[in-house]
């Protein structure tokens, strides 16, 4: 699997944009990759979209992308960060999430940063609709962010489901995409596997071998291995902000019946709980809906962080 070459990073005009940013070429440095920045106003294309009268309507997206254009170049200027290969892109459409998609097939982007869309009050961060269907949609890796810088060296947790139900080889994935990162970023990792209670004995086994086997496939990273009782919606929220990790990883679709309920639940409850970023992977197999890819598989890690 091949190191992070390109990393998107999508920002709007929040004060979290600098933090994206800055936890980018942090990345970018350690990866020797280059870093597309890319700013979307969604709101102003769906309102030039409905406009009854044409005229002026390619003006009014000009003038958007030059005003965008701007505030991306202070943007980039204020990162200072010459050792870093960093392009600059604006768009004028909408939905959100499509447009973000696009540029990731056009870019083959090998990882997304996004900061967590939504501050309610003064601190809490939390996802909202465009996050969703981003981790429905992206083909790159995809990591959305809450703004707390990362310790030094960080920690990161990959959250595994090996029970025979889950997608082929996202385990796997998941863990190919923590080694690169740990690799290259240094810090420490741990698998977490929840285990639900109702297993039968055969499948409780069977897990077992599998998680053992996946350790030991990525052992240079030295990992540490924890198995937690129960499901995982229950089991992961408590033990994780326990150990204050910077960042998880975890599956972002799953070929178990009901997934978007199921996947929704677990990162609701680990988004409620947490303040650590979410670095969602996807089966290697995965193709947009969006469009037809011509993109690679992300990370892809094998296609992701």
């Amino acid at each position: 699997m091949q190191p992070v070459s390109s990393i998107l990073v999508v920002v709007d005009r929040s004060s979290a944009a600098a933090d994206a940013l800055a936890k980018a070429i942090r990345l970018a440095r350690k990866f020797d990759a280059r870093i597309d920045l890319f700013m979307c106003d969604a709101e102003r294309g769906y309102a030039l979209s409905q406009a009854y009268v044409p005229a002026g309507v390619e003006e009014a997206r000009r003038a958007c992308s030059v005003d965008t254009h701007q505030y991306l170049e202070a943007l980039k200027q204020a990162a200072a960060a010459p050792d870093v290969s960093i392009t600059i892109d604006t768009a004028c459409e909408s939905p959100l999430y499509e447009a973000i998609v696009r540029k990731v097939m056009r870019e083959h982007s090998d990882l997304v940063i996004k900061n967590a869309a939504r501050f309610q009050g003064r601190s809490q961060v939390t996802f909202d609709t465009t996050d969703w269907q981003l981790m429905r949609t992206c083909p790159a890796t995809l990591m959305l962010t809450r703004g707390r810088p990362w310790k030094n060296p960080p920690r990161f947790a990959a959250a595994i489901d090996v029970s025979a139900a889950e997608s082929a080889g996202l385990a796997r994935g998941i863990l190919d995409a923590a080694q690169v990162l740990v690799g290259c970023a240094g810090g420490e990792l741990d698998i977490v596997y929840a285990e639900p209670i109702e297993l039968r004995d055969a499948e409780r086994e069977s897990g077992g071998r599998s998680l053992q086997e996946l350790a030991q496939q990525v052992s240079d990273t030295a990992p540490r291995v924890h198995v937690l009782a129960g499901n995982p919606e229950v089991s992961l929220p408590g033990f994780t902000k326990r150990r204050a990790y910077d960042a998880i990883l975890l599956g972002a679709l799953t070929h178990q019946p009901g997934y978007t309920a199921q996947v929704g639940t677990l990162t609701s409850r680990l988004v409620e709980a947490l303040d650590s970023d979410f670095i969602l992977v996807k089966p290697n197999a995965y193709r947009s809906p969006v469009g037809e890819s011509h993109a690679r598989p992300a990370f892809v890690v094998s296609g992701t962080l």
